[in-house]
């Protein structure tokens, strides 16, 4: 028997193809006659895998979640270095699918990989002695300051212009060299802000440990 001249449709080989197409034009690039294309198939075929597109964008954003180390979480680490191990990995696969972030903002709804993400980061602070409610508010704080150090570049955002700073904004003199050092910048921030956030969280609260 001949075989089929491209590969059978699979839940994995969709969400791949749709990851490919969202990191490399955006989210509004996502249609069913575009990925149909991708896959050569035929569009209907998808329908046979997800229902909508909503449950497609789910599966994808859920896939960035699977590539988010949680191993530090089953080491015996202290939560501060859990929590800072973990944040670096989710930051990284964020920064890998900048376009799938605004999906995640969302919160993990019923997504396995993002539901299993909470769970370990909440079962670590518990572990380690937080109350509940705090323990829930710090997973909060951790999502809040990842997802928006993922968002965008702070150091891009300013023009190469140096005439556009100085007449008006004295304080902003050398602001046309920031993209130049975009990643010592940007990378810096991410990690001044999260060491930061565990110093700070360990010194309010001590006892936790």
């Amino acid at each position: 028997m001949a075989r089929p001249r491209t590969p059978l449709l699979s839940r994995e080989r969709i969400v791949t193809a749709a990851l490919a197409v969202v990191d490399a034009e955006g989210l509004e690039a996502l249609s069913t006659r575009r990925l149909a294309t991708e896959l050569s198939v035929s569009g209907p075929s998808l329908y046979n895998h997800f229902a909508t597109k909503d449950d497609l964008l789910d599966a994808v954003a859920d896939s960035v979640m699977g590539e988010v180390d949680l191993s530090m979480f089953e080491s015996g680490a202290d939560w501060q270095t859990a929590l800072r191990d973990w944040a670096r990995s989710y930051r990284a696969a964020l920064a890998a699918h900048p376009h799938v972030v605004p999906v995640l903002a969302q919160g993990p709804g019923r997504r396995p990989n993002a539901l299993r993400l909470a769970d370990a980061v909440f079962g670590c602070l518990v572990a380690a002695g937080w109350p509940r409610g705090q323990a829930t508010r710090i997973g909060a704080l951790m999502r809040y300051f990842v997802t928006g150090s993922a968002l965008g570049s702070f150091a891009s955002g300013f023009p190469e212009d140096a005439t556009l700073y100085a007449a008006e904004y004295p304080h902003l003199a050398e602001a046309h060299r920031l993209a130049e050092h975009r990643a010592a910048v940007d990378e810096g921030a991410f990690e001044l802000g999260l060491e930061s956030l565990l110093a700070g969280l360990a010194g309010r609260y001590p006892g936790s440990g």
